[in-house]
């Protein structure tokens, strides 16, 4: 939906929740000290108050968050923008927490426990959310600083 509006805090709070309980994709900036940055698109799960993604136990992404747990997080539309910052919080696939596994699975039809590979849950509670599209709505475009929801 392309609006040339001004979006209330409220209204771009309740969209930008509808479509992190529906959008697939995110893309996920990371960086280590000798690396540098990497970004990934990932699937992901919201479950309401986090995200949750999976990757290779050895992938870029999962050194990354081993090593620095800060990442920006990104739906993939660049004219409706929505940028997510927290900490990475790891879980190794035997000891995820089984209803976030379980949603996962569900909402994806893959369950990375049943591979041969190890994999690596990685969940993120928003501490910084913006949201944003175009110009008109740059200023006042946080709608959560230091983990609250703005009104």
């Amino acid at each position: 939906m392309q609006t040339t509006g001004r979006r209330q805090v409220a209204e771009r709070r309740r969209e930008t929740l509808e479509r992190l309980g529906t959008e697939r994709d995110v893309w996920v900036s990371t960086a280590h000290p000798a690396h540098g940055p990497h970004q990934v698109p990932l699937w992901f799960l919201w479950d309401g108050r986090a995200v949750w993604m999976c990757t290779g136990d050895t992938s870029a992404t999962a050194r990354n968050v081993r090593e620095d747990p800060r990442v920006r997080l990104a739906l993939p539309d660049t004219f409706d923008v929505v940028l997510l910052q927290g900490e990475a919080e790891c879980f190794p696939d035997q000891d995820v927490p089984g209803e976030a596994a379980e949603a996962f699975a569900a909402k994806f039809g893959w369950d990375p426990r049943a591979e041969e590979g190890s994999f690596l849950y990685v969940r993120v509670v928003p501490t910084s959310v913006r949201a944003w599209r175009g110009e008109p709505e740059l200023r006042g475009r946080v709608i959560m600083r230091d983990g609250t929801w703005l009104e």
